[in-house]
């Protein structure tokens, strides 16, 4: 649920235009970022990027979070000041939003003076309205987590988040009487459900609230390293106050006030489920004592976890998100954070689970799509789109599906459903690959008289890439840029508006470039016991068989050059080609087979396990093409078997020969059929 949001009023934008303001939590600098936090940023820059494609005006907000007993602590340890050393992690921040493609419109220090004069002014104004009061304080705190316990909150002693020791600390500071508060902050989250999702996340707030919230320290005396209590030597503005109100510093609250009124409320403050206690009571509370309007909507996101538990710096459990990067690629790391975790749930990260499905996703379904449609192209026009001919009912329904893509990706986002939003992407994606096989222009292509009908289809599915470039940018950037660009489109998705989103707007006469693999399968090689790091297959002729190396189910054989009903890489294991004989040709029994049954192989997300009728004799033959067709896709196709193979088990099932399959450079999977009707059994030669 997302409330109508205000529109903004300035030059150069249109009146009326719509704005979005999303923030991340500013990360707090003791240490490098980890893949969680790239999980954060990734979800709020395909947001932003998904505004600006709508045509509205976005303001995207990331930055640190400076100040603190823990940076101190650290800063003397590593024998430097803590501005020295925080500047030093800050730049490992840019860096790695550079290299994962974040595209913040503002970065903000807690450290810059525009933030300091910011959290003064609050300070003053809270004291001056009888919020804030001076008392004595005494409690566990935990330096790693920077965070204050009860005793019984604490877990043998320790901090209940990092299980790490606790210090008892007392000292005079200031308190917010953020009891106060409670009340209205109810009743706003009663009416307006939408304030806190996902809505287990919500209730648990709720329930927090209602067990009593006791006034809040909001400065300290045991360090230095912070903003000064403004008129109170000693103290420094504890983290609360100190690091929250950058949501309102970066919208100009002091500086621009005709900004701040623009902008504010943010539309999205997007926080771990872990912090979102803090964006949920003690920011709203701030907010009403200082008679601001509370953020329309704060996403609460679950964690991202390793086999030892939740990602934390202060467990030493972290993955380097820019090695990650460095093996992978940004996009791929980008689509597995957001396809696989639902929205508010925990997901684990594992390299395996990354490639399993990038290469089932990126590799097999959307390079599959592009590489055989500009290889056609190429092949039957010359690399040109043509004048398309009249429109059958198979274009039009590929049409329709592409077209009304934005609504129904929209509709998710609004919900933050991001991988529904990207399964809703995907269905054009693979609908696009089985209208190829559906159109068979490769058939179309051997009859002049079909030349219309070919354009048609090539067009149709041209266009679909160019629908599908264009959505998949919020998400995946450089994958839209390179979709784009091998569709000789002059210009880059990110600089299109919502005037783009309409089918048919690739003009005839466009150029599309030669087709260049935009997403080489990975594999995991072994070498003795061990295994060395994920290795991509980039050129066709040094792919390794996925198939065989992924399951030991008789499915791919090398061969195909992207077109036709094919959809994996060639190639022999160590990139070479072996040379065969007649001889080794005849020693095997190839026969045409009519699908009967496809089902599941249980435990075997790869594997399907088909019975075949090879002309009065039934077989059943386990093939590791799961990621490739749905069971039902395939009864009453005609495959080519391998009839004379040894049988074998395959997790428990037999199977009694192998499928044949081509492969594109991509490494998408496909099955061998052929175009007369020929009884089953018929022997190929």
């Amino acid at each position: 649920m997302c409330p109508v949001r205000p529109t903004l009023e300035k030059e150069g934008v249109l009146t009326g235009a719509p704005r979005y303001y999303i923030t991340t939590p500013i990360y707090y600098p003791s240490d490098r970022l980890h893949i969680g936090h790239a999980y954060t940023t990734t979800i709020a820059d395909s947001l932003a990027r998904w505004h600006r494609l709508k045509g509205e005006e976005v303001f995207f907000l990331t930055g640190s979070d400076e100040h603190g007993q823990k940076i101190e602590r650290r800063a003397r340890e590593e024998g430097t000041t803590p501005q020295a050393y925080v500047d030093g992690i800050v730049a490992t921040f840019k860096d790695l939003w550079r290299r994962l493609d974040i595209s913040y419109d503002d970065f903000i220090r807690t450290t810059e003076p525009r933030h300091e004069a910011v959290v003064q002014e609050v300070f003053r104004r809270l004291e001056s309205h009888g919020d804030i009061y001076v008392s004595q304080y005494e409690g566990w705190y935990c330096v790693p987590c920077e965070t204050f316990w009860t005793e019984s909150r604490l877990v043998e002693g320790k901090c209940p988040d990092c299980g790490r020791d606790v210090e008892l600390l007392q000292e005079e500071s200031y308190f917010f009487r953020i009891s106060r508060y409670m009340p209205r902050l109810l009743e706003h989250i009663e009416r307006h459900p939408e304030f806190i999702q996902p809505e287990g996340r919500r209730n648990e707030m709720v329930q927090f609230i209602k067990g009593g919230v006791e006034d809040l320290c909001v400065s300290r005396t045991t360090f230095d390293w912070g903003i000064p209590v403004p008129g109170h030597p000693g103290h420094v503005i504890y983290v609360w106050i100190d690091a929250l109100t950058n949501y309102i510093t970066a919208a100009g609250f002091l500086d621009d006030p005709e900004r701040f009124r623009r902008l504010w409320p943010a539309d999205l403050h997007l926080v771990g489920k872990d912090i979102l206690r803090f964006h949920t009571i003690i920011w709203p509370a701030i907010l009403l004592a200082l008679g601001l309007p509370l953020p329309r909507q704060v996403g609460g996101h679950g964690w991202i976890l390793t086999e030892s538990g939740k990602m934390s710096k202060s467990k030493g459990n972290v993955t380097d998100p820019i090695q990650l990067i460095d093996e992978f690629g940004a996009d791929r790391i980008r689509y597995f954070l957001l396809r696989e975790v639902p929205f508010g749930q925990d997901g684990v990260f594992s390299r395996e689970a990354l490639i399993e499905r990038t290469n089932a996703d990126l590799a097999n379904d959307l390079g599959n799509l592009l590489h055989r449609s500009l290889s056609m192209l190429h092949r039957y026009q010359g690399g040109e789109i043509r004048e398309p001919g009249s429109e059958e009912p198979l274009d039009r329904e590929l049409a329709n599906l592409a077209a009304g893509a934005f609504g129904r990706i929209d509709r998710r986002l609004e919900a933050l459903a991001l991988n529904e939003a990207l399964e809703e992407l995907w269905r054009v994606v693979r609908r696009g690959n089985k209208y190829l096989d559906q159109t068979e222009p490769w058939s179309l292509a051997r009859d002049p008289a079909g030349a219309p009908r070919l354009a048609r289809v090539l067009y149709t599915v041209a266009e679909a890439l160019r629908l599908v470039g264009l959505l998949v940018a919020p998400f995946l950037p450089e994958t839209g840029r390179r979709i784009w660009g091998q569709l000789g489109l002059g210009r880059s998705p990110h600089e299109a508006g919502p005037d783009q989103l309409a089918w048919g707007l690739l003009p005839a006469g466009t150029r599309v470039l030669p087709p260049e693999p935009i997403f080489p399968r990975f594999e995991r090689e072994q070498e003795g016991d061990g295994e060395t790091p994920a290795r991509a297959a980039a050129e066709p002729s040094k792919v390794p068989q996925p198939e065989a190396a992924q399951a030991p189910a008789p499915s791919a054989a090398p061969g195909g050059d992207g077109e036709g009903p094919s959809r994996s890489a060639p190639g022999d294991r160590d990139g070479t080609t072996t040379e065969a004989t007649l001889d080794d040709f005849a020693r095997l029994d190839l026969r045409l087979a009519t699908v009967l049954k496809a089902g599941p192989v249980k435990g075997a997300d790869r594997l399907l396990k088909l019975q075949l009728d090879l002309g009065g004799e039934i077989r059943q033959v386990v093939a590791g093409i799961a990621r490739a067709y749905r069971p039902e896709e395939l009864v009453g196709r005609r495959v080519v078997v391998v009839a004379n193979l040894k049988p074998v088990r395959l997790r428990g099932e037999l199977s009694q020969g192998m499928i044949l399959a081509a492969s594109t450079p991509d490494g998408a999977l496909g099955l061998v059929t052929v175009d007369e009707e020929l009884p089953p059994g018929s022997r190929v030669k």
